[in-house]
């Protein structure tokens, strides 16, 4: 390849890799990195109330003075939202007494579907602390902006009255004081996940 040659394929590259930046950036809550602020602190978590697997109303506040491992998915998820929550719960177990310091907690992003009861029989497949979360369409689109969380109906094709949702997939760790401390990609596995909150819970010590 000549120089010139090469000088057009580098130059391509570059502009792919720029546009790829720029499409993650733009489209953050579902697949870019998160977004800080000058001061350091991630655009991630906020206010919310809804409703809790046995029919409880909960807020954030709720949750203080513990960390919270935050996952959004839904119970008619066919293998994401499982097998995230199996590492999430797997990860809890391996921690040992330090897991005692975590809530984990599983919010729907599936309104129509996922009532009180649903989640109460759902989550009962996985970890005995889990805290399932529901509410209204309003609610919980409030919690999936503060958690800049992307979800998308899907009809199905074949079945108008059916859909699926189209959604990002990752696990938040926040604080005892509501802020976000890290995160993690629901490609992680549960060794990556256990040594992260190993980390955290050190760090905050």
């Amino acid at each position: 390849m000549n120089l010139k040659l090469t000088t057009v394929a580098l130059t391509a590259l570059s502009a792919g890799a720029l546009l790829a930046y720029g499409l993650n950036q733009a489209n953050a809550p579902r697949s870019g990195p998160i977004e800080a602020q000058s001061t350091g602190k991630a655009l991630v978590g906020g206010p919310f109330s809804l409703t809790d697997h046995t029919g409880k109303r909960v807020t954030d506040r709720d949750f203080r003075g513990r960390y919270m491992l935050v996952y959004f998915g839904y119970t008619f998820c066919p293998d994401i939202c499982p097998a995230s929550l199996q590492v999430i719960s797997a990860a809890l177990d391996q921690l040992g007494p330090a897991a005692d310091q975590v809530t984990p907690v599983f919010i729907t992003m599936d309104p129509e579907r996922d009532t009180p009861e649903k989640l109460a029989a759902y989550i009962k497949s996985f970890h005995p602390r889990l805290v399932g979360l529901t509410g209204s369409p309003a609610e919980l689109a409030s919690a999936l902006k503060a958690y800049r969380v992307y979800a998308k109906k899907v009809p199905d094709e074949k079945d108008p009255a059916s859909y699926t949702m189209d959604h990002s997939s990752v696990v938040y760790l926040m604080g005892p004081d509501g802020d976000l401390v890290t995160f993690a990609a629901d490609s992680t596995n549960v060794g990556a996940l256990v040594a992260q909150l190993r980390k955290a819970l050190a760090d905050k010590r």
